[in-house]
């Protein structure tokens, strides 16, 4: 098959202001011995891509094309690639080399993972950052058979990542969102929730279900930091991911050292594309046995709305969106 040598791609040159994006026409990559060209099927956006653009990772070179998570098929590559469908993401990619926010992508070989057969190309580009992210916080927080476990936010793409691994692995999970159809959902798969309202006193509700605390609570959103520590059990563990605004969150370190606990920073952006492959290429069996699910709720725009996109995410709108470079090949 033949491919023209230019092809279209989400761009920025400067950094500090979404109006700076543009779809533009650029050459097509060139992979080197070791690397391989993938067609970019579907591309997963998250809000860092938009922080990315306003300058707040010191690291990214310019000019760029943005864009971490990506699904497709390589088209070029060492022997045995050619044809096989990949997804994959890693702190490189959208940062120090050219993202997924592209028709094309070229990166080594290693640092892309043989996509699951259970899942489309869409899905698979939402996986990631999000199962990334939830894999290392249920690690590095000790997560196993009874460990009790509160996930924050766990209608979220991270959230939904973190409740499945941590059921995996044994744990008791308590799901908390906002909403009752978020909570009806999660209960028809299985899962234990709790539903946050104004006002609502953490660790009172959290020990209507778990009676001594919880031994890990993964706060996706950011907003719970101070209370999460109040509904924690004696040695608990307090996952974080993110701080919304300026990122100072004032918490009680008495309340804190008076039940042993710690707060575990999780950071996607620490692990490198072929970090990420070798993960996800352990998480794909599960994937396949359907003991991991993405979220069936995934919008699909064209890679020409991106400018606007990301604007719209960075104002806090809702829903997962993957972008379709080829609109009427990827699936």
């Amino acid at each position: 098959m033949k491919w023209t040598t230019d092809m279209r791609a989400l761009r920025f040159e400067k950094t500090g202001d979404l109006g700076l994006l543009a779809v533009v026409d650029v050459p097509k990559p060139v992979p080197q011995a070791h690397e391989v060209l993938v067609q970019v099927k579907a591309a997963g956006m998250n809000k860092s891509d938009t922080t990315n653009v306003l300058g707040l990772f010191p690291y990214t070179t310019l000019p760029r094309t943005p864009g971490r998570d990506f699904a497709g098929t390589v088209v070029q590559g060492p022997p045995g690639w050619e044809g096989r469908d990949v997804f994959g993401t890693g702190k490189e990619v959208g940062f120090t080399r050219d993202g997924s926010h592209a028709q094309f992508l070229c990166l080594p070989a290693d640092a892309v993972a043989i996509k699951p057969q259970a899942l489309g190309f869409a899905q698979a580009a939402a996986c990631g950052v999000p199962f990334v992210t939830a894999w290392h916080a249920v690690e590095n927080t000790g997560v196993a058979a009874g460990t009790r476990c509160v996930v924050m936010g766990a209608a979220g793409a991270v959230g939904m990542a973190a409740i499945q691994m941590a059921r995996m692995r044994g744990a008791h999970v308590l799901a908390a969102v906002r909403q009752p159809a978020q909570a009806a959902r999660l209960q028809a798969m299985g899962f234990e929730t709790l539903l946050l309202s104004e006002g609502i006193d953490l660790g009172q509700a959290v020990r209507s279900h778990f009676p001594h605390g919880a031994d890990m609570v993964l706060d996706t959103p950011g907003l719970w930091t101070a209370q999460a520590i109040g509904a924690l059990a004696p040695f608990g563990r307090l996952a974080t991911i993110v701080v919304p605004g300026d990122g100072q969150v004032t918490v009680s370190i008495r309340d804190l050292y008076r039940v042993g606990a710690s707060i575990v920073g999780v950071n996607s952006l620490l692990y490198s594309a072929a970090e990420c492959a070798a993960l996800l290429t352990r998480l794909a069996p599960a994937f396949d046995a359907g003991q991991l699910k993405v979220a069936s709720e995934l919008e699909t725009p064209s890679l020409e709305d991106a400018p606007a996109l990301y604007v719209a995410l960075r104002k806090g709108r809702p829903g997962k969106l993957v972008f379709l470079p080829h609109p009427a090949s990827a699936a």
